[in-house]
């Protein structure tokens, strides 16, 4: 949505797909295309009457008119709602693909069936992306291709030398050029259907990486004494699930490929115990403790820790009140609990082996 709205986060008051409802402890909700209240580039270009057709750009559900065809992005629930405008289209989609497949299962491991659904779901799209591109007539067209990012976050340490779990040799180690041979394939053929005068763009809205391992965040919070449980959980849960003891809690974090930290402030929160005198300076002692972390090797990591409103002139929504890089994004954040280290080997939600990151190495 930066691309299409030339708003920052803060502007759009979009901090990533999860967001924590007001200032509730446990409620949260994901933005999606009823969230951006911005103008996109496809409204600006309706207006001089230009035609459009988009898909998948996230967030793209629920569907919203434009000025042409949309088909909305992977947070669509399933192919059984409406995910199309005009809703018609849903109907000469299926035509061609069946139920349409916005998503693959990627945190699993069995690899063999991945690669088989990616493939089929990546095929899938092109077939609408081309019948839309030769059948309608269209002054933007743009798309999202999910697959790319699929691969990435399931096979990174099969085919990256760099990666600390690469093993030479192994069966998955062709499968990101083959993957990406077949869509440089598709979009060949993308172009060779097209106008010779026609702009074209590829873009990227983020890089990736090798994950060198997950930092229990949480976890390191306890132990610093700014998140204290009622007990500690016999298993490994979310901190929704966890007994936490917010009347003694000074902050809390949610995990993903950046941190994001909430504050316990009178005032604000239910059993917020941080007077709002005080919010500044325990901001910054949280800030100073952060960037001294080191890795399980003793290596101090090179970490960023942001406040919103030092990143982005306006920031509204519901924003977090720090976020924290860790290492350069080569360490994931991981807010669950019940872990007996702060420092995993493994995604704690499920197999990834890949991290976001500015730029791909």
């Amino acid at each position: 949505m930066v691309m299409v709205t030339s708003a920052n986060p803060g502007r759009l008051g979009i901090y990533g797909f999860r967001h924590r409802k007001g200032v509730s402890y446990k409620e949260g909700y994901i933005a999606n295309a009823l969230s951006v209240k911005e103008e996109k580039l496809w409204d600006i270009l309706a207006r001089r009457g230009d035609r459009v057709c988009i898909v998948s750009i996230p967030p793209g559900y629920p569907p919203t008119p434009v000025n042409g065809e949309l088909i909305s992005c992977f947070i669509t629930p399933d192919a059984n709602r409406e995910y199309t405008y005009p809703p018609a289209l849903k109907q000469e989609v299926e035509k061609i693909v069946g139920p349409y497949p916005f998503d693959v299962e990627f945190r699993i491991e069995d690899r063999d069936g991945l690669l088989k659904n990616l493939i089929d779901m990546t095929e899938k799209h092109f077939r609408v992306i081309e019948h839309l591109l030769t059948s309608r007539n269209w002054d933007f067209f743009m798309f999202n291709e999910i697959g790319v990012d699929r691969l990435h976050h399931a096979f990174w340490k099969f085919f990256d030398k760099e990666h600390p779990k690469f093993v030479p040799g192994n069966q998955y180690e062709q499968v990101g050029l083959e993957y990406y041979k077949r869509i440089d394939l598709h979009i060949g053929r993308l172009l060779s259907k097209i106008p010779k005068d026609t702009i074209v763009l590829v873009v990227s809205d983020h890089g990736a990486k090798g994950m060198r391992g997950a930092f229990c965040f949480n976890e390191w919070l306890i132990n610093e004494g700014y998140l204290v449980l009622k007990e500690r959980p016999q298993k490994i849960v979310d901190l929704d699930d966890a007994a936490v003891d917010w009347g003694r809690t000074k902050a809390w974090a949610w995990g993903g490929y950046y941190a994001r930290v909430f504050f316990n402030l009178k005032g604000r929160e239910a059993e917020g115990i941080i007077a709002p005198e005080d919010f500044e300076r325990e901001r910054a002692t949280l800030t100073d403790k952060i960037l001294e972390i080191r890795d399980p090797n003793g290596r101090k990591m090179d970490t960023k820790v942001y406040r919103p409103e030092e990143l982005y002139s306006v920031s509204v929504g519901d924003k977090p009140d720090l976020m924290v890089y860790f290492d350069d994004l080569y360490w994931r954040s991981a807010g669950t609990l019940g872990h007996d280290s702060i420092y995993l080997s493994e995604n704690d939600t499920g197999p990834d082996d890949a991290v976001h990151s500015l730029h791909t190495p």
